[in-house]
């Protein structure tokens, strides 16, 4: 074990608390992502229309996210990674003061999501930069496995309490359950803050451009707009059709986000072995035509069988689907080997998270009023042809010709 760090990270001691910040972060998001989509249903009685406005404004900061980010142009990652962290805790704070305002609880909601956006970009930045020549999938699927580690043991968590608190006698809709699991949410968002203190190495400010277009990039940037549009589907609407539709409880929904994360964990780094072996090509077409079956029967599983048969097909629909995410890793190896820079590399990770939001924040508006207007059987439908001009876009990519 101790030599295989050393082959994958060109700074071993950069790595390893860093490492632990993703856990910690992981945790975190298990526990507040566990409990979002039942909070939103059971407490601030959320419908199937108004979930997809809440999407969309819960989205906005993925849009915004490449000026905000020039706006620390002047910062390092890590300067960047403890800022994030300290909005997630000013939005979780906030979560738990607006109670069932709709108008308060979204507005800390896009809050929080600031924060969680804001560590996107970085996490990649740092995964590649850490990474030896040729390893870029590997270090960026070891990140990915760790935040699922800490994804797994935060889902676990909420299940357990919620079944704690079932045993209790506290009613599942009472707001008791959901803010004791917010309080434990903030103490592990502390702890990660002070965890990035122990990074070493700060190292120089990225230079980030406002909005960083190039021609080389732009079948990436297509790749974004299609992959954020399928994305936000399931996304948005997946764990509501298993609550609404098929009465799923908070212990159920977060049980099935651990095993989506499990699998997160023990298929990342495969998966990221798997981009360096066989090319980030490769598996962006088998990663979109997987996702075509996923659509069909997430659509039409009530339609073909049983209701609880469907609701076990679309579970398993539900974890495939994030299985299928995992290969989303590609896209960033691909700008890795396109791109002339690390700065480059930020910058257009960074505004290809933007271009994604363009369209995710449309899709979940349009998501919603096509549940309530045509039914999800149109909306999954839509989901899969999106996801077959991922595939022909996908499959257009050309090995890049860098001029020394």
């Amino acid at each position: 074990m101790s030599g295989k760090p050393r082959a994958l990270y060109t700074e071993e001691a950069k790595s390893k608390p860093f490492l632990m910040v993703v856990l910690f972060l992981g945790l975190a998001y298990g526990l507040y992502h566990g409990i979002q989509d039942n909070y939103l249903a059971e407490i601030v009685r959320i419908s199937e229309f108004e979930r997809g406005v809440v999407e969309f404004f819960r989205e906005i900061p993925g849009l915004v996210l490449v000026f905000v980010l020039a706006l620390m142009y002047r910062y390092t990652e890590t300067k960047v990674l403890k800022i994030s962290i300290g909005i997630l805790m000013v939005g979780l704070v906030g979560l738990m003061l607006a109670g069932t305002n709709k108008f308060f609880v979204i507005l800390v909601m896009v809050l929080y999501s600031l924060g969680e956006h804001l560590t996107i970009p970085v996490y990649s930045s740092i995964s590649l930069s850490m990474a030896r020549q040729g390893k870029g999938g590997a270090s960026l699927g070891i990140t990915s496995s760790v935040s699922h580690a800490g994804r797994i043991g935060g889902y676990l968590a909420v299940t357990g309490m919620f079944l704690l608190f079932g045993a209790l006698g506290v009613p599942s809709g009472s707001m008791t359950g959901f803010r004791i699991v917010m309080v434990v949410t903030g103490v592990l968002i502390l702890i990660s803050y002070v965890l990035t203190t122990a990074i070493k190495g700060d190292g120089r400010p990225v230079r980030r451009s406002r909005i960083y277009f190039h021609r080389k990039f732009a079948t990436y940037y297509l790749l974004e707009v299609f992959y954020g549009a399928r994305k936000q589907i399931f996304l948005t609407f997946a764990p509501y059709v298993l609550i609404l539709h098929y009465g799923a409880e908070t212990s159920v929904i977060s049980l099935l986000l651990a095993v989506c994360a499990g699998f997160g964990m023990l298929l990342s780094p495969w998966i990221g072995r798997l981009v360096d072996r066989m090319g980030y090509k490769f598996v962006m077409v088998t990663d979109t035509l997987l996702l075509m079956v996923v659509c069909f029967f997430y659509g039409f599983a009530h339609r073909i069988f049983p209701r609880d048969i469907a609701f076990i097909v679309v579970c398993v629909n539900f974890v495939l689907d994030s299985v299928i995410s995992l290969a989303s890793l590609a896209a960033n190896v691909y700008v890795q080997d396109v791109a002339s820079s690390p700065e480059e590399v930020t910058a257009t990770i960074t505004t290809g998270i933007s271009v994604n939001h363009l369209i995710s924040v449309t899709i979940a508006f349009a998501g919603g009023l096509i549940w309530q207007k045509l039914g999800i059987e149109v909306l999954f439908a839509a989901s899969g042809i999106l996801g077959l001009i991922n595939t022909l876009f996908a499959a257009s990519i050309k090995k890049p010709v860098k001029s020394g």
